[in-house]
């Protein structure tokens, strides 16, 4: 082969197959959509490479879509490879990441192994609301934390509370400095190495956002929006609905899922205290990726960059767990607790 790979020489194959066409946030869900079948190349892949593990990750949306049907597809075609295969939900705050974030993990191991042994044990508590279909062959899927004493979630404040202040559309030099010393370990972690804070600079919110967000508290909502200044569809909404749209963070608490876009009609990305949308550096900070990590393009295509990706707090915990299943020889891999 090319790589000069074998068969069976691989430990690990871990991706994400497109899943956009899974999320139940999509405008709609369809099989006709062909993001939906690339799980099959995937598949393919291991077929081909035959590794010790495969791990793939996707969205809870991937255990309803289809009645289940594709989960089951991929689950089944693994055992078909000769892997036991079996799928968790892993919640992100779990592993110390301070943001609500989900994601459907199925892990497959080779030569009779047990998949289980390779999932990670949450490192903290944190609340949780499930939204979701959470249950696949009349079991529950979601990864509860098993510990009773175990530290609590990382807060907004703990991820954010050092980076500069910025005005509503400021831009600033492009390297700032950090105006204190980090105050906890999530800070000192994410700070290690870097020269500065990159990619924080303020998107500016027009004027009927800004009047909008005048009246609406740490850890409010559109519901905190007088009537006449609401958007036209939220002013046909039920108040218990939607409510992380324009949400303004409560620092204590944690963070709403970072998306493509921190706007502010699709979920809680305010500002704690001041008044304006969050920066890529403060999405970067609530996916836990280290300040080291520039992010590159338009403001847009940062944006994106951050929302499209796996948090990196979450990613280590179950390489670690895979790792240490295999019992492949572990690095050094910087861990928040």
């Amino acid at each position: 082969m090319r790589l000069g790979l074998k068969r069976r020489q691989l430990d690990l194959m871990a991706g994400g197959p497109p899943c956009q066409g899974f999320s139940i946030n999509a405008p709609k869900r369809s099989s006709e959509d062909r993001r939906n079948h690339l799980f099959k190349e995937y598949l393919r892949f291991v077929e081909e490479f035959q590794p010790r593990a495969v791990l793939i990750e996707n969205v809870p949306g991937l255990v309803s879509f289809d009645n289940g049907g594709t989960l089951s597809a991929i689950l089944q075609s693994l055992e078909e490879l000769d892997y036991h295969a079996d799928v968790q939900i892993l919640y992100a705050p779990h592993y110390g990441v301070p943001q609500t974030r989900w994601r459907t993990i199925v892990l497959a191991l080779r030569d009779g192994e047990e998949p289980l042994s390779a999932f990670p044990q949450a490192i903290r508590h944190a609340p949780m609301r499930v939204n979701f279909t959470s249950k696949f062959g009349g079991r529950d899927i979601v990864a509860f934390a098993k510990a009773v004493e175990l530290p609590m979630f990382t807060t907004v404040r703990d991820a954010i509370g050092d980076l500069p202040e910025l005005a509503n559309g400021e831009a600033g030099a492009d390297v700032k400095p950090y105006p204190t010393a980090p105050t906890n370990d999530y800070q000192r972690a994410l700070r290690a190495g870097s020269d500065g804070v990159h990619n924080h600079e303020a998107a500016k919110l027009g004027k009927i956002n800004m009047e909008r967000l005048s009246h609406i508290p740490a850890g409010g909502n559109w519901t905190d929006i007088p009537f006449d200044l609401l958007p036209a569809g939220m002013k046909k909404a039920r108040r218990s609905d939607h409510t992380k749209r324009y949400g303004r963070v409560n620092p204590d608490g944690l963070a709403s899922t970072i998306l493509t876009k921190c706007d502010p009609h699709w979920g809680a990305y305010f500002h704690y205290s001041q008044k304006r949308a969050f920066t890529v550096r403060e999405a970067a900070r609530l996916q836990s990726f280290p300040d080291t990590y520039r992010f590159t393009g338009s403001r847009v295509d940062q944006y994106e960059q951050v929302g499209n990706a796996v948090p990196p707090l979450l990613a280590a915990a179950v390489g670690q767990s895979v790792s240490e299943a295999l019992g492949v020889k572990r690095t050094t891999l910087r861990r928040v607790v």
